[in-house]
This record gives C-alpha cells, sequence and structure tokens, in this order.
C-alpha cells in the first residue's frame, strides 16, 4: 500500500465567499456555448461564431483569474506558512491563468 501524500497548505476548494460568483459565471458560459453550438446548426455566419467564441475565450480567462486570485488568498492567508515548493507552484498557477 502506499502512505498517504502529506498535506500541503496549497490549493483547497473555492472559498464560499467566491463560490457563487463561480458558479454564476460557468452556468452563463455553459450558456454562450449552446449558443454557439446553435449558431452553427443554423448555418450563421462564421464571423459571428468566431466573435462569440472570442466572448467565451475573455470569460473563462476572467474566471480563471478569479479562481487563481482565490487560491493565492487562500494560501497567502492561512495560518501554516508556505514551503518554497508551495511558493513556486502558486506562482505557476498565477502564470498560468494569465
Amino acid at each position: 500500500m502506499s502512505e498517504p501524500k502529506a498535506q500541503s497548505s496549497f490549493g483547497g476548494p473555492i472559498s464560499a465567499s467566491t463560490r457563487a460568483d463561480v458558479l454564476v459565471r460557468l452556468r452563463r458560459i455553459e450558456g454562450q456555448v449552446r449558443g454557439i453550438q446553435r449558431m452553427v446548426e443554423e448555418d450563421r455566419d462564421c464571423q459571428d461564431v468566431v466573435v462569440q467564441l472570442a466572448a467565451i475565450k475573455a470569460s473563462i480567462a476572467s474566471l480563471n483569474t478569479l479562481v487563481a486570485e482565490n487560491c493565492a488568498q487562500q494560501c497567502l492567508c492561512s495560518a501554516e506558512q508556505l514551503d518554497t515548493t508551495d511558493v513556486t507552484r502558486l506562482l505557476d498557477l498565477l502564470k498560468a491563468a494569465r
């Protein structure tokens, strides 16, 4: 049997104060995707589809930043001190969210 991993202070679930906003945004993005599916099914102009895809991309980028910031706040405001590995992982996460 493998040994359980040591619990890191990095990460964790999305905070309760941010969760509702994340879910609202995800549902909005889901609706945008369904709208684009209909556009394709209805043979809408490809330029219109590209514009809507760009809107989804921006929505996802904004949501990604929100979730990464939430993670950073949880890590930096926790009672435990971050070790070097956790700081590196946090910085990598923030870079990926850009």
